[in-house]
This record gives structure tokens, sequence and C-alpha cells, in this order.
């Protein structure tokens, strides 16, 4: 498609010669790949994309696309499932070349860019036995996944990303830099613990870190037969796990890997996943129901946490799909309906049928934010991902199914990272209906044109 916005090559002159960073348009090396993002389903053609190298290029970026009236997306790890991180004949914020994370070990935080990954994070803290709460796979963005609450294996003992934030540093949508903190700017901090990058561009965020000396865990296959006892045991034994242990049951297509015999590969499995923030030895101790249901893989060892962020990561280009439901309880007609929606998985595909274990420090967290869905004590995740086009219908009709089944438990709130565009209710219900009309307040007071709306929209209060 062509673009609509010609972008006078003057304009283009004057934005070059302002950015530390470059430049790119159709046509130029490099540009195909820029705007390619990690769902193979989204494909825009940006007018400009912008790759900030400072956050004064940010606020150039911006200004830039106003005065031309350009539609603004923002990239961070793009990986968005609805392609929040990039948009059709408008300019795109990559942030990509800002990704560095510094660490205060005396002071136990940790200064991250706002274009840096889990993996930058992760192996920033680690020679220093550090940790916070990171997304479960190393290539998502630590902006994204922080503001929209961040969900990961070791919320249970540290709390959700967003919990652990402690000062971010935005641009907003007039160019101006904004500081964030308890102390200032207090409103806006609290919007940003949950609600995105509806309110300006996160050129760097200051997150708390914990000590986190050692890691290990548990991965047990099984055939898919045993799954309904597998998930059973699962489920007791996570409800009285210690916080220091995450995890979930995931049923999913065994892929091709050097600990998956040769005769389950490509075969429907169930998957039993026990992360633990302590020695092999007490997650062993923890896994013995489990193990005693003698898995065909069992797979118990320490693993460096940084490693451990790595061992789930998707590749890039597949098509996804996801969705998820938040659970006020997990009975067993609740585990029947869970494990008879995984027997028609669509394959084949790398599709994942997930149950995630909730509770513990989420639970127990900060109540006043706008996070309604983290007293859920556990949550369904269809992740959906695939190859071939002509397989989309069935593959989405698939997800939404799931979220049908989990319904009679829900809580009608949802992680807005785990979900596509689903629709304005889903987004209210997401945040819950009081906290949406304040975070409506603070949306018209740092962007009341609504200039950053390619995400989980907030819309300003003035224009509601």
């Amino acid at each position: 498609m062509a673009p609509q916005h010609t972008v006078p090559e003057r304009a283009l002159t004057g934005l070059r010669e302002d950015l530390a960073g470059a430049v790119l348009v159709p046509g130029d090396p490099g540009y195909d790949e820029a705007r390619t993002v990690h769902n193979g389903m989204i494909d825009r053609r940006p007018a400009v994309i912008a790759q900030c190298a400072t956050p004064a290029d940010v606020s150039h970026a911006i200004r830039f696309a106003r005065e031309a009236d350009l539609p603004v997306a923002v990239r961070g790890g793009g990986h968005s499932v609805a392609g929040a991180s990039v948009v059709e004949d408008g300019l795109v914020v990559d942030l990509r070349r800002m990704h560095g994370a510094t660490v205060d070990p005396e002071a136990g935080t940790v200064r991250v860019e706002g274009g840096a990954t889990m993996s930058d994070l992760d192996r920033a803290c680690q020679p220093f036995g550090l940790a916070t709460t990171g997304g479960r796979a190393s290539t998502t963005g630590v902006g994204g996944f922080t503001l929209g609450g961040g969900s990961g294996w070791l919320e249970r003992k540290f709390g959700l990303a967003c919990d652990n934030l402690l000062a971010a540093d935005l641009i907003t949508a007039e160019g101006k830099l904004v500081v964030a903190s308890a102390d200032e700017n207090p409103e806006l901090f609290w919007a940003l613990h949950g609600g995105g990058g509806n309110f300006g561009v996160a050129t760097s965020l200051t997150l708390r870190l914990h000590p986190l000396p050692e890691m290990s865990m548990a991965m047990l296959f099984y055939l898919p037969e045993s799954g309904p006892e597998v998930v059973r045991i699962f489920r007791d034994l996570g409800a009285a796990a210690p916080d220091e242990v995450g995890g979930g049951v995931i049923y999913f297509p065994a892929p091709p890997e050097p600990f998956i015999p040769e005769h389950l590969v490509g075969e429907l499995v169930c998957g039993a996943l026990l992360t633990y923030a302590g020695p092999v030895a007490e997650v062993r101790e923890l896994a013995a129901p489990l193990l005693a249901l003698k898995p065909e893989v069992e797979i118990v060892m320490d693993v460096p946490y940084a490693e451990l962020q790595c061992m789930l990561d998707d590749p890039p280009g597949l098509r996804n799909y996801w969705s998820a439901e938040y659970l006020r309880a997990f009975p067993d007609e609740a585990v029947d309906v869970f494990c008879s929606r995984a027997a028609r998985i669509p394959m084949p595909t790398a599709t994942q049928h997930v149950l995630f274990l909730m509770g513990g420090a989420v639970a127990a967290g900060p109540a006043g934010y706008p996070l309604p869905w983290r007293t859920a004590p556990w949550a369904v995740h269809p992740f959906a991902t695939w190859q071939d086009p002509a397989d989309d219908a069935r593959v989405v009709r698939w997800v939404k199914d799931v979220r049908a089944d989990a319904r009679p438990w829900s809580v009608d709130a949802v992680y807005l990272n785990f979900i596509g565009s689903e629709g304005e209710q889903r987004v209210v219900s997401g945040f819950g209906t009081d906290n949406y009309r304040r975070l409506a307040a603070v949306k018209a007071a740092y962007d009341p044109d609504n200039v950053f709306r390619f995400n989980h929209n907030i819309t300003p209060a003035a224009a509601a």
C-alpha cells in the first residue's frame, strides 16, 4: 500500500539533523527490518521510523510527528500482540538504541532505558546476585511490560514489575520531559502502575531490586492422558506453595529440543513447570508429588535467572494471537474443562495452553493500583503461535473457545499485556471502572489529544 502521507524531504532533513539516532523512510536500507515486529500477522508500513538514541531524540520525533499530522506508535521490545509498536503511514518512535541498564548494588536499584529488553535487564543484574520481576521471554521490552503491570516468574516473591517501579522519566505528547515518582507527579506515577503507554514515552525506569542468590526449576513433561491428574496435583501443590514458587501447567506440541525424546517431538504433551527462588534440593522436595507420577521427561536443576528467562523464548515472525482469563477459583470442574480444551489445540502449531499460578506477593501487593485482576489465584492464558495464514480462523477460534470455557470462574478483569485488541469494554474491565475514570483524568492532563492511542487506549476525560 502506498503511503498516504508524503513527508517533505526538507522536513525529513531537519529531523535527521535534530536526531542523534537515525531516520528511516520507505525504500531506505534497513527500513523493512525496522518495521517488523514480533507478531508475524502485523504488516504495517510507517511513513517514518525515528530510531531514537537519547530522550531529546524522542522529544524531537514526537514534535515532528505532531507538526506533520502523523499518528505516533512507540516501539520498545515490539512484543505487543496487537501490533501497537508500529503504525501504518505514521511515525514510529523506535527506542531500541536506548537499551542500557545500570545497577546500583548498594541502593538495590537499576535504571533501565526505554528500549531495553528483559535480557538487558536480567544480565545487568545477575553479576550482583540481584533481580526484579521480569517477563517470561528475554526479548520482551521492559518499558511496556512494566507500565502494563508486569507478570513473571518472580511475581509471587517480589510482586509485579510495576510494584517495584520507583521512578520513570517520560516524554509527554508535547515533547516535554516529566519525572514521575511517589513524590513527584504522584498521580501520574499511580497511573503508570498498569496504565501502559497512554501517558507518554518512558525513556527510563528505575526499579527496585531484590537479592536472588539462587534460582532453580523443575520442568516435567507427561503424556496428555495424564494431564488431568497433573493439573490437579499442580493446583493443590501451588495453593500451598511458599511465595518463592512460581510456574504453571502448559499443554503444547513438544518442540524438537535435545531433551525431548524423538517419539514425542510434535506430539501433544502436558508440562508442569515449577520455578523456585532458592536451591534445587528444595524445589525437588516441593515437586515430589509431581515426580511420583513418573514424567516422560524430568529436568530438575539449578539455573541462573537470566538463563531461565530465555528458555521459553518464541522465535519472532510467527503469527500470534493470545488472550487470558483470570480466575477466582479452579475447582475440579474447571480442571476438566481446561484439559478437555487442550486436546483440541490446533495441530501442527506451536500453540501453548497455559495455566499460571498467581497469588503470593501479587495478591498481597498494593490494592490501590489499577490492576483488579491481581487478586486472582489462577490465570488461563491461551497463547497461540503458528505459521500458515490458512490456519488463522481455526487458531483464533480455539483461543476464543478457551476464554469462553474459563468464563464461569473469571474475575472479569484481565492483565492487558496478555491480550490483543478485544474492545473498549475489555480495556475498562482490565483497569476497573472507577480506576478507568481516574486514569482518564490523568490522560486528559498529560495527553488530552490522545496522541498515544495505539495501545489499550484510555480516552482522555475531556473527550469521553
